[in-house]
This record gives structure tokens, C-alpha cells and sequence, in this order.
């Protein structure tokens, strides 16, 4: 299988709404990543796409807790007992099947989806890594970030603890993305990348035009299981303009992400937008999209997620115009 798991994610997202797998237009529903990986071919009937679409489903939720497993079963109108017309009917179903209210049993799906692309990804030998790149070896347990916009240039403080999920993991592979207007003529792209604790920067590369990659070794060899904090500044040079966006995109599991993002008391943004399960291209959309916020006496935005699904962009946007 070829498609990175954020499409998977997509089709996934778009399947489970309205009627699920029990929409009458089934084969307009099943985007092209969820086709290929169920083997549907553009001469299957919609009986077809149903059976091989619910079987692939069900044969991959095994590998699911058994919490999660119900969650997405019920989302996609799968399970027997959760077969309402409406989404939102089914995850008031498994709210009450799982005794929590709404708000969890939705995070409980959407932890389900997310872990579901996974295990595809993974089944077919893919991930969501390059053919030459090799599997990550850790996963993130937090990751709290403090952005500072009301000093001459936009500052970033990062802290992570890392989980390793193999042993002899001695090196983390980072990366970070900084978009820039690129018609500004005369305007330098770069980032400045200072290590607080926790390893030693090794390498640093501009992967693509706004994404740089970086290497980071670790104090000592970690097990599988073990721990690992560090910390690190970005910052952008002077002049450089920043997009007035920050998100997380994580390629694997994120179990938790802290956001602060402090504008100032002065020329706070007039509109704030909050990113959840957002697709990257819409991040820099034209009509943005999102609950409003509004900042604290501080000029200041706190955001946590929880369990970040792959792919999908977590954070904020905002506007001064």
C-alpha cells in the first residue's frame, strides 16, 4: 500500500458520517485510500464495497482495545446494535455503552480512527515513512509548547517526553515546519534551533522549501519502555516573517500536546481560531474554520489534545485584519 496514513485518516473521517457504511452511495463515499486498502475495484457493486470495506474494517479493529474496538465499530454502523441513521445518535450510543459522557465517547472515536490507520499502515509494510526510511522506534507521551509573538522576532519553546518503543534507540529524528510567504522578495527562510537539555544536536537540513529536518542524539541508549525529556528553542531571525498559524502534524502517536500561545496585552489578534483534526491543506485556507477563542488578561490562548490522530493538524490560527 502506498498512501501516507493522513489520507487514510480522511477517507476514514468521511465514511463514518451520515449513515456510515450503511449510506446508500457507498461507492462515492469510500475515498481512494480506504479503497485500496480494502481491495475495492471499480467493478464492484455497492454490496461489494460494503462487504469487503466492513470486513477489512472489523479484521482490523481485532487489534484494537476493546473499548476502542466498539467505538469505531458503532461510528461506521458496523456494530449491530448501532445502526442509527446519524453519526452523532451513534456516538451518543457508544457514550452510553461505555457509561462516559459525549465528549469522550467522540475522543474515544477518534482515538479509534487514528490507532485503525495505524494498524492498516502497519499491516501493509508501510507506515507512514519513506520506502528507504525506517520506523520511528518511539512515540511521543507529551509535548508542551510555549509560543511567544510579542517580542521583536517569534520565539518557541519546545519540551517533550519521549517513549521508547524499541530497545538501543539513541538517536531522534525531528523535524519542523516553517512556512513563508514565498513571493516576498529579499526574504531570508532559516531557523534557529538551540538544544536547553536532554541530547545534543547533530544534524540540521532544510528537507523541502519550509521544512527543516534535525537529528538528535540522546545522552545515553534507551530501552524499550524508558523515558526521555529534552527541550529546545526555535526561533525565527529577524525580519523573518512567520504565518499566523502554529499546529502540530504528527506522523506517529501523540498521546498528549499542551499549546501557549502569548500575543501580547497590546495587539492581540482579532480573531482566534482553535485547529482540531484539521487537514493540513486547510490550514492556511482562505475562510478559516474552528471555534472561536478569545484571549486571557495576559493576551494569552492555553489549548490541550489528546490523543492526536496522525496526519491531522492540532493547534491555532489567527487574524489581525
Amino acid at each position: 500500500m502506498a498512501v501516507p496514513s493522513s489520507e487514510l485518516v480522511g477517507d476514514l473521517k468521511t465514511l463514518r458520517k451520515g449513515r456510515g457504511l450503511l449510506v446508500t452511495q457507498i461507492d462515492e463515499r469510500v475515498g481512494p485510500a480506504l479503497r485500496e486498502l480494502c481491495g475495492v475495484t471499480d467493478g464492484d457493486g455497492p454490496m461489494e464495497v460494503r462487504r469487503k470495506v466492513a470486513a477489512r474494517l472489523q479484521g482490523l479493529a481485532r487489534g484494537l482495545p476493546e473499548d476502542l474496538c466498539v467505538a469505531v465499530m458503532a461510528a461506521f454502523a458496523i456494530h449491530p446494535d448501532a445502526r442509527q441513521p446519524f453519526y452523532q445518535d451513534r456516538v451518543r450510543w457508544v457514550a452510553e455503552y461505555l457509561r462516559r459522557d459525549e465528549r469522550t465517547a467522540r475522543r474515544r472515536v477518534d482515538e479509534g480512527t487514528g490507532r485503525l490507520a495505524e494498524i492498516a499502515m502497519a499491516s501493509a509494510g508501510n507506515g507512514n515513512v519513506g520506502p528507504k526510511a525506517r520506523p520511528a522506534g518511539w512515540h511521543i507521551e507529551a509535548l508542551r509548547v510555549s509560543l511567544v509573538l510579542d517580542q521583536a522576532s517569534p520565539e518557541t519553546f519546545e519540551q517533550r517526553r519521549i517513549v521508547a518503543d524499541r530497545d538501543d534507540l539513541d538517536e531522534l529524528d525531528l523535524a519542523l515546519t516553517l512556512p513563508y510567504d514565498h513571493g516576498l522578495p529579499g526574504v531570508t527562510h532559516d531557523l534557529i534551533v538551540d538544544v536547553f537539555y536532554g541530547g545534543t544536536l547533530i544534524r540540521k537540513a532544510k528537507e523541502s522549501t519550509d521544512r527543516f529536518g534535525f537529528a538528535l542524539a540522546l545522552p545515553k541508549r534507551l530501552l524499550r519502555q524508558e523515558t526521555h525529556e529534552f527541550a529546545l528553542r526555535f526561533r525565527v531571525p529577524d525580519g523573518q516573517v512567520m504565518r499566523p498559524h502554529h499546529t502540530c502534524v504528527s506522523k506517529h502517536r501523540c498521546d498528549l500536546f499542551d499549546l501557549r500561545v502569548r500575543f501580547g496585552r497590546t495587539t492581540p489578534p482579532q480573531q482566534i481560531w482553535q485547529l482540531t483534526d484539521a487537514f493540513q491543506r486547510d490550514v492556511d485556507d482562505p475562510t478559516p474554520h474552528g471555534e472561536l477563542l478569545e484571549v486571557d488578561g495576559a493576551g494569552e490562548i492555553h489549548l490541550q489534545f489528546s490523543h492526536l490522530t496522525p496526519g491531522l493538524a492540532y493547534g491555532a490560527r489567527w487574524s489581525y485584519s
